[in-house]
C-alpha cells in the first residue's frame, strides 16, 4: 500500500541549507527553554507525596489550595485531575520522616473542611528524595546507553558516518521534544521517559529504512551524485515514511483524547516525537550523511564481498 499514487521528485536535498537554519533555531529555542524554565518534574523525580481525592461535587481549587495552607500545606500544588470532581495534591519532601506516613490523614482532613459529603481518597504515592535522585540518574543513563547502542549498531550495520547521521537526528529529536515538554509544562516522569525512548526507536526506524535504500542506490546508480542518490532515496521512501508517520499519529491522537489524564503525558510526548522525528529522518540523518562526506567508494566494498559470496555455491 502507498500513501501517494504517483512517484515523487520533491528536492528535499536542495532544501538541506533552510533546513539546517530551522532545526538549529529550534535546538537553540528549546535548550533556552530548558534552562530558563526547566520541565515539570513529576514525583518520579522530585520526591514527595502525591494524594488524589474525589469530591461529592465538583470543589473550587482555590477553597482546597486555601484548606491546605490553613493545615501548613502552603507549597502544596493542587490540579484538576480528570472529571472536575477528582483533585490532585502533590506536596513536596518534608523532612520530618514521621509526617510522611500520617501526611495522607493529614490531607484528607484538611480537605474535608467545610465539604458537604465524604471525600473519597483514591490513592496515595510517596518517593523518597533520593528515590527521585536515582530515578533521575537512571532516566538520563538509558536514553545515553540507548545512543550509545544505536551508534554502534549502525556502524555495524553500515558506515561510521551513517552512525553519526542516525545519533545526530535522534539527538536532534530528544531535544527538540523536551523543549516542547518545558514550554507547556507537561509534567516529566518516568512515563514520558518511556515515551522519549520508544521516540528514540521509532525515528532510527525511519532513518535505518533511508538509509538502507541509500546504501542500495549507490551501487545501482553510480553515474550520479551522493546528492542525487540520497535525494532520489528520500523520494523512494516518502510514500512508506508518511503512511508509518500518519497511522501512528491516528493511533496516538485517540489516546491522547480519549486515554484520560494518566495515559496524556505519554501520548503528547509520542505525538510531538513522531512529528519531529518523520521530518529528522528526511532533513537531519541525510544532510548529515552529505556532510561527512559520504561516497559510492564508502560502500562499494561491501558490495563487492557480497556479490563475491553471493557467486559461491
Amino acid at each position: 500500500m502507498k500513501f501517494l499514487n504517483k512517484k515523487t521528485n520533491i528536492d528535499f536535498v536542495g532544501k538541506r541549507k533552510i533546513a539546517f537554519v530551522f532545526s538549529l533555531s529550534l535546538i537553540v529555542i528549546s535548550i533556552i527553554t530548558l534552562v530558563a524554565q526547566d520541565l515539570n518534574y513529576g514525583l518520579d523525580f522530585t520526591g514527595g507525596t502525591l494524594i488524589e481525592v474525589s469530591y461529592p461535587t465538583a470543589p473550587e481549587v482555590s477553597d482546597v489550595r486555601a484548606h491546605l495552607a490553613d493545615a501548613g500545606m502552603s507549597d502544596s500544588i493542587v490540579q484538576v485531575f480528570g472529571t472536575p470532581n477528582d483533585i490532585v495534591v502533590r506536596i513536596p519532601p518534608r523532612e520530618n520522616e514521621e509526617s510522611n506516613a500520617e501526611i495522607s490523614t493529614v490531607v484528607l482532613a484538611a480537605l474535608q473542611e467545610g465539604v458537604e459529603g465524604e471525600i473519597v481518597m483514591r490513592r496515595v504515592e510517596f518517593v523518597g528524595p533520593q528515590v527521585g535522585d536515582e530515578l533521575t540518574e537512571q532516566g538520563i543513563l538509558a536514553v545515553v546507553y540507548a545512543l550509545i547502542g544505536i551508534f554502534l549498531y549502525v556502524m555495524m550495520r553500515f558506515q561510521w558516518r551513517f552512525s553519526v547521521g542516525a545519533v545526530a537526528a535522534l539527538v536532534h529529536d530528544i531535544i527538540i521534544t523536551m523543549g516542547i515538554l518545558a514550554l507547556v509544562q507537561i509534567e516529566f516522569d518516568l512515563t514520558v521517559v518511556a515515551a522519549l525512548l520508544a521516540v528514540i526507536g521509532y525515528s532510527l526506524n525511519d532513518t535505518i529504512v533511508l538509509f538502507d535504500r541509500i546504501r542500495e542506490n549507490f551501487p545501482r546508480l553510480r553515474k550520479s551524485s551522493p546528492l542525487e542518490v540520497v535525494n532520489i532515496s528520500v523520494n523512494e521512501t516518502l510514500s512508506r515514511t508518511l503512511m508509518t508517520s500518519m497511522t501512528t499519529l491516528l493511533v496516538l491522537t485517540a489516546l491522547f483524547i480519549f486515554g484520560g489524564e494518566i495515559i496524556h503525558a505519554f501520548a503528547f510526548t509520542l505525538i510531538v516525537g513522531v512529528v519531529i522525528g518523520t521530518y529528522s529522518s528526511i532533513y537531519v540523518a541525510s544532510t548529515v550523511l552529505l556532510e561527512l562526506g559520504v561516497s559510492k567508494y564508502d560502500l562499494m566494498a561491501v558490495e563487492k564481498e557480497g556479490v563475491a559470496v553471493d557467486a559461491n555455491p
